[in-house]
């Protein structure tokens, strides 16, 4: 499992600040309320252990069906330069992700994908949400589309 996705030389600003973080507050609450669904597309929240803080974060995230029951993600930030925080976090404790889906806590496994693969999954993305592809046109460096497999509890 590689992540090696560097930040790019151009891209929006980074989210962040008090706002953003009331907007990841409301979507997660919607999201475990039952609706599913954040910006038109499936949602998910993501549980990671700071890569730094050693505590735990939350990221509601949208996702894409994935082969065998597994969830895509894209570490798209919106297109800024830098990867999403939460990124760094799966490369620092992998073993340690879960996602909330469906009413559902689930242990995950994540991978980054790559070549035809992530050629494939990106196709799937983009057609099923085409803002992706704006965000892709906003930053130089490729959004890394991540693999979240379901693993025994």
């Amino acid at each position: 499992m590689s992540f090696n996705t560097r930040k790019g030389t151009r891209g929006t600003r980074q989210p962040s600040g008090a706002l953003f973080r009331l907007f990841n507050k409301i979507a997660a609450r919607r999201i475990r309320k039952g609706s599913g669904q954040m910006m038109g597309f499936n949602a998910l929240i993501l549980k990671t252990v700071g890569a730094k803080s050693g505590a735990e974060r939350t990221n509601p995230v949208g996702w894409f069906p994935g082969p065998d029951g597994s969830y895509l993600i894209v570490a798209s930030a919106m297109g800024a330069s830098g990867n999403p925080g939460w990124y760094y976090n799966l490369a620092a404790h992998p073993d340690k992700v879960t996602i909330e889906a469906d009413g559902r806590t689930v242990p995950v496994t994540p991978e980054q994908l790559a070549g035809p693969e992530r050629d494939e999954a990106w196709q799937q993305i983009i057609t099923a949400a085409p803002r992706f592809a704006s965000y892709q046109e906003k930053t130089d460096r490729e959004l890394p589309i991540i693999r979240l497999r379901p693993r025994p509890a």
